[in-house]
């Protein structure tokens, strides 16, 4: 059985008397595009910076290709790292920016014309090797940022974040292009963000960091629609979560009545029970706005406080009669509610998520 590409055991980072990342556990395949997301300070850069060995750890241990490399120096590891600020040299050509890694290694001069002619190629700048970084557009620096960590053929492309100082075009156009060069390269890759869009629309796995520890892992859509922990829900998404008490279970179903004396029908995890208290966890593309007039299972009226226009959907904010404001994000289909109207909001059974408000974690 092949080794894992990278894998961390019970690592721990410490700067002092803080704690920057605890009891990291994480096994990473070949080939696997990994994204490490989390709020500003929950260790995600350090993580990836411990891999580089840029940062020593205090515990465990962290392999690569199945080798120790904790204790092996910076410039014995085989990783590849691109940077937020691109970290180009402004001096030199986009040839010797590209080829730094590649002489740095002793690869003879033949060899190193023509792997750097390739990464530019495979980033779609080819003859640009004469340019200066100055020159470049913040996208087509980024691309060079991206060859000259590639060129060398690594064991594993370190990202950290590496596409926050590009608009919003450019950070989507260059997404494609990355995860392009990925799949076509092969390499395993571990990309830092806070940005969810980005790890939703990148991954293979995504690793939801917290306050140094790991709250949950999984594929974006196991993370995005069964997420373990409240704080999951709540960063990732900003679902709507609604205290509740459960009124009777029959079968694999259940029923929990909520604030505005509302009873709602939803799919009951084993071992739920009569009289527990539990949040349910309701993503705003689960929840549907429709006229008040309507209907139906899980279906209760609410007023909209405020429509906001995103183009393709409409973000809602309904008062429902409970403490909180619901969350609701409907495509445009040839009605757009206005502030004060009055609607009914409804959501599937299979919709929601339950948790333990005590433990804030997922009931299964």
């Amino acid at each position: 059985m092949d080794s894992p590409a990278v894998e961390f055991q019970g690592v721990d980072i410490d700067y002092g008397k803080f704690s920057a990342v605890k009891n990291f556990s994480l096994s990473i395949g070949k080939g696997r595009f990994v994204t490490l997301l989390g709020p500003s300070g929950c260790g995600k850069t350090t993580v990836l910076r411990a891999i580089a060995g840029l940062v020593a750890i205090s515990g465990g241990r962290i392999s690569i290709g199945g080798k120790r490399v904790d204790q092996v120096p910076i410039y014995k590891r085989n990783t590849g790292l691109v940077f937020q600020n691109y970290a180009l040299f402004p001096h030199k050509t986009v040839f010797d920016n590209v080829a730094f890694g590649l002489k740095y290694r002793d690869v003879p001069k033949a060899d190193i014309v023509r792997k750097v002619a390739a990464a530019l190629e495979m980033i779609r700048l080819p003859g640009s090797e004469k340019k200066l970084p100055h020159q470049l557009s913040g996208g087509q620096q980024q691309r060079i940022a991206l060859a000259r960590a590639i060129v060398f053929e690594p064991e594993v492309l370190l990202m950290d974040e590496p596409l926050s100082a590009l608009d919003a075009n450019m950070r989507e156009e260059m997404r494609g292009e990355i995860k392009k060069i990925q799949r076509e390269t092969g390499i395993t890759a571990i990309f830092v963000t806070h940005d969810q869009e980005e790890a939703l629309a990148m991954s293979d796995q995504i690793v939801v960091m917290n306050a140094g520890r790991i709250e949950q892992i999984g594929t974006p859509s196991q993370v995005y629609e069964q997420p373990d922990t409240k704080f999951v829900a709540s960063f990732l998404g900003k679902a709507n979560i609604v205290a509740g008490t459960v009124s009777s279970v029959y079968g694999e179903s259940a029923e929990i009545s909520i604030a505005g004396d509302h009873v709602v029908t939803v799919a009951a995890p084993g071992g739920l029970k009569t009289g527990n208290a539990v949040d349910l966890v309701i993503r705003p593309q689960r929840l549907r706005i429709a006229d008040g007039r309507d209907g139906g299972v899980n279906t209760f009226p609410g007023r909209v406080i405020s429509a906001a226009y995103l183009g393709g959907n409409v973000a809602y904010e309904i008062d429902a009669g409970g403490p909180s404001v619901l969350r609701a994000v409907n495509p445009i289909a040839g009605h757009l509610w206005s502030e004060g109207a009055q609607v009914s909001v409804t959501f599937n059974p299979q919709g929601c998520v339950l948790l333990d408000p005590a433990r804030g974690r997922r009931l299964s």
